[in-house]
């Protein structure tokens, strides 16, 4: 790796974390473009990078994740179950899926298709919980469920727990934010639980690298968080999910040729 390959990889995070496409599954991808070599410094890289875009979540809603209470209770209750998931399966993971390329592409795929033929379905009601301080201690733990699908690389974060809070009656918006809010503790909880097994195994200059992606994931998530927030005041999730499926099959074709 270089530190221009590291960069790309940061612009990649950072733009794609808070999207409903997959920052794993587009890091996995990115990595094969940039032919590097599929080891356990990079998957880690892919991991911990993600400190940046939690530091872009922190700048902007700092007052939800450290003033008020009654958010922090439901940050954290839906956090338990993908702390406990995470756990679990983190070995499992990180050696048979983490830069898995068919498990990407099948996870990006049908992920798409999944939220193509949601927002057809979907229909928000006019009494829908739009208050981060108002979701229900039952619903916060469901969409912590959710977003436990996407331990599998492909599936993305974002869109399982978007997806999940909507079915749960949530206002789009107020999902989305949560969806934000979650992401740190559970980004802090992967890195964190990532750098504990790994650190003493990486040089000075993968240091640079993941310093370099970390600076690079945090000035773009800060862009594509207020993107994203613009975007569903006019629009549904469909474009994502059609662009999932057309980057699926545009890379299967590359893959299989």
């Amino acid at each position: 790796m270089e530190i221009l390959q590291a960069i790309i990889l940061g612009i990649v995070q950072g733009v794609s974390e808070f999207l409903p496409i997959s920052s794993t599954g587009h890091l996995v991808l990115t990595g094969r473009l940039l032919s590097l070599t599929q080891g356990e410094f990079l998957k880690s890289f892919d991991i911990i990078i993600q400190l940046g875009s939690i530091l872009a979540v922190v700048v902007l809603y700092w007052r939800e994740l450290f003033i008020k209470k009654e958010v922090i209770k439901r940050i954290i209750v839906a956090f338990v179950p993908t702390g406990i998931l995470g756990l679990i399966f983190y070995k499992i993971v990180k050696t048979y899926l983490m830069n898995n390329e068919i498990v990407v592409l099948w996870s990006l795929f049908l992920g798409g298709l999944t939220l193509i033929a949601f927002e057809f379905w979907h229909k928000e009601k006019e009494d829908s919980c739009q208050d981060l301080a108002a979701i229900p201690y039952k619903s916060a733990f469901i969409i912590g469920l959710f977003q436990s699908l996407a331990m599998i690389p492909g599936i993305s974060r974002s869109a399982a727990t978007i997806v999940g809070g909507l079915v749960l009656g949530l206002k789009r918006k107020t999902i989305v934010e949560f969806s934000f809010v979650l992401a740190v503790p559970t980004m802090l909880a992967a890195t964190g639980l990532d750098l504990l097994k790994n650190w003493q195994q990486f040089s000075a200059n993968q240091w640079d690298f993941l310093i370099a992606g970390f600076l690079a994931a945090f000035i773009i998530a800060l862009a594509s968080i207020k993107f994203l927030l613009d975007f569903i005041k006019k629009y549904t999730f469909i474009p994502f999910g059609v662009y999932r499926v057309i980057i699926a099959v545009v890379f299967w074709l590359l893959i299989i040729k």
